[in-house]
């Protein structure tokens, strides 16, 4: 499976900003959709929070990706 670490800076990152800095969407809109219909899962688990926060370490999938976050 494919890994993509995106970095950021502060304490987190949004999932649906993980996303779509990652390139797995264009819009936050389509972000949204996948993740309020469970199409993406946050360190393993299916997560439905567009809003969740992320921090260095953790790792959304969707689509056969991994988005890890990492501080920058």
């Amino acid at each position: 499976m494919e890994s993509i670490k995106i970095t950021f800076e502060g304490d987190f990152i949004r999932l649906d900003s993980l996303l779509k800095l990652g390139g797995a969407f264009e819009t936050g809109g389509q972000a949204k959709q996948a993740i309020q219909s469970g199409q993406v899962k946050v360190n393993g688990a299916v997560c439905y929070m567009r809003g969740k926060k992320l921090r260095a370490g953790d790792r959304a999938e969707f689509n056969g990706k991994i988005y890890e976050a990492a501080k920058a």
